[in-house]
């Protein structure tokens, strides 16, 4: 039953919770000893607290027995280990923070228990959500379900493999490059990344502000769609919220093919950046949706190719103001001076890891008097133009579509000496993030035995599009697969 249960959709899950199949503890529990059996070896989880998650299945139980039960009420999610806990540990998978308790909850955090779903702990992910593989993680790796001596992509990686492992139904994550998109293509689920401004970053320990998103995984768009929900809507806390209702879930099953206009970046897809066996699975979804009646188009988005010098310019630019706060004084654990060092170099030398410490360096570089022209604020010109680029594009076409990562999910150690490799693998997610786009990553098939995922980015704000389309190439193509399923 437990096995059955954690194989579930989340709304597979709610329909079972509101009709009493099952009860709101049963689930909590199946996904409880499903963690305590795998999580040492999948690495997915940080932290749990099996008597709080227990507590909250017992207080959602009590909502569906009155009748009157939001969706999702009872229903399981993981949390990535940057976004605010209230009382439990919120470490951003550092020793920094290794830690820290906030005496807050974030936004989406507030929203789910409004909602009574139940949060089953905190994922991993790479320190301060500065890295594409997981490795970075201060404590341990996570790792990929579908073969676990490779990674399951980042920084939400820890996500990414609780969903893809059955350790939660859905998860949180946030991206500022694509660190929901591409772990969803590695580990062969949903990822989704709403529009800059839909889902409030309040409480969201921030890497790049104009850049970061909250967004959902979940085993089908449907759940997306419906998390997502639950979780966006303007907040007042948080001054680049957009004044909008929540996303609308509810139409996005009426949507067709026949007829949508697509346009792929050759950027994205003629480059050698490309793997041949990603093309290949690529262009075969390619040949179905013109089957299903859909017009693609080859365009030309140039600056595409200067997306990851110019992303690294300005997030690294933003991580050194963010990341100015954890000084073992305000924020943090405090390392003794030694004589040589103030108790602030002392604490940010230590317990920063590698990673965390060049993109720092990096920034206050490119904000430097001497190279803040020659550097970030040319970076921040070819972000506009790759924005107005992108914008003519859609205004013609419904979506921009490509793969979402270049790769499959490589060997965790592999790409450790070769930093650029690394970086390259944020290729086809930056865009969205330098233009605030909505953009989610779905299953489309596999190459080599390892599932990759196709990406679909709409208009800023047309959230429901971006739903509504990839709703139907999932219920067109069937792309809804496991791990389990695949052993």
């Amino acid at each position: 039953m437990a096995n059955e249960i954690t194989s579930l959709t989340a709304t597979e899950l709610n329909d079972k919770l509101q009709n009493r199949e099952i009860s709101a503890t049963e689930v909590a529990k199946a996904y409880l000893n499903a963690i305590e059996s795998k999580n040492d070896s999948l690495g997915a989880y940080l932290t749990t607290h099996p008597d709080i998650t227990l507590q909250t299945a017992e207080e959602a139980q009590k909502l569906i027995d009155a009748g009157d039960a939001p969706l999702f009420a009872g229903v399981p999610i993981a949390v990535k280990d940057n976004i605010s806990t209230k009382g439990i540990k919120t470490t951003c998978a550092s020793k920094l923070l290794e830690n820290y308790e906030p005496v807050f909850d974030a936004t989406v955090i507030k929203r789910i228990k409004k909602n009574g779903m139940v949060m089953l702990g905190k994922t991993n992910l790479d320190e301060f959500a500065m890295g594409a593989s997981n490795e970075t993680s201060a404590f341990f790796p996570a790792k990929n379900p579908w073969d676990l001596t490779r990674s399951p992509g980042g920084s939400s990686g820890g996500s990414a493999a609780a969903v893809a492992g059955n350790l939660a139904p859905l998860a949180f994550g946030s991206d500022t490059g694509g660190s929901i998109r591409q772990p969803a293509s590695f580990c062969g689920i949903t990822g989704f990344k709403p529009s800059y401004g839909r889902c409030s970053r309040y409480g969201l320990i921030a890497y790049g502000s104009s850049l970061d998103q909250i967004g959902p995984f979940a085993k089908c768009v449907e759940d997306a769609a419906k998390v997502a929900h639950i979780v966006t809507g303007h907040d007042h806390k948080e001054d680049t919220s957009q004044p909008l209702p929540p996303i609308d879930y509810t139409k996005i099953k009426d949507g067709s093919l026949k007829g949508l206009k697509f346009a792929i970046p050759s950027e994205l897809y003629e480059t050698n950046a490309i793997e041949d066996g990603v093309k290949t699975c690529f262009k075969n979804m390619l040949d179905n949706l013109q089957k299903a009646g859909a017009t693609i188009d080859v365009v030309h988005i140039p600056t595409i190719e200067l997306g990851v010098s110019t992303y690294y310019v300005i997030a690294t630019a933003e991580a050194s103001s963010n990341l100015a706060r954890f000084d073992g004084i305000r924020f943090g654990s405090t390392v003794q001076s030694d004589g040589h060092v103030n108790q602030v170099a002392a604490t940010r030398g230590k317990l920063f890891g590698r990673e965390v410490k060049e993109r720092i360096m990096m920034g206050t570089y490119v904000l430097s008097a001497d190279s803040f022209e020659a550097y970030y604020i040319k970076a921040q010109k070819i972000r506009a133009v790759m924005v107005g680029e992108m914008d003519g594009v859609l205004d013609k076409y419904n979506a921009i579509i490509s793969p979402a990562s270049p790769v499959t999910a490589f060997k965790i150690g592999e790409k450790n000496n070769d930093p650029v490799a690394m970086k390259i693998i944020d290729l086809c997610t930056i865009p969205a993030n330098m233009g605030g786009y909505p953009a989610i990553s779905l299953p489309c098939g596999f190459s080599n035995g390892l599932p990759l995922g196709m990406q679909i980015m709409t208009k800023r704000l047309d959230d429901e599009k971006a739903l509504e389309i990839a709703y139907s190439i999932e219920r067109e193509f069937n792309l809804k697969f496991s791990p389990e399923e695949r052993k």
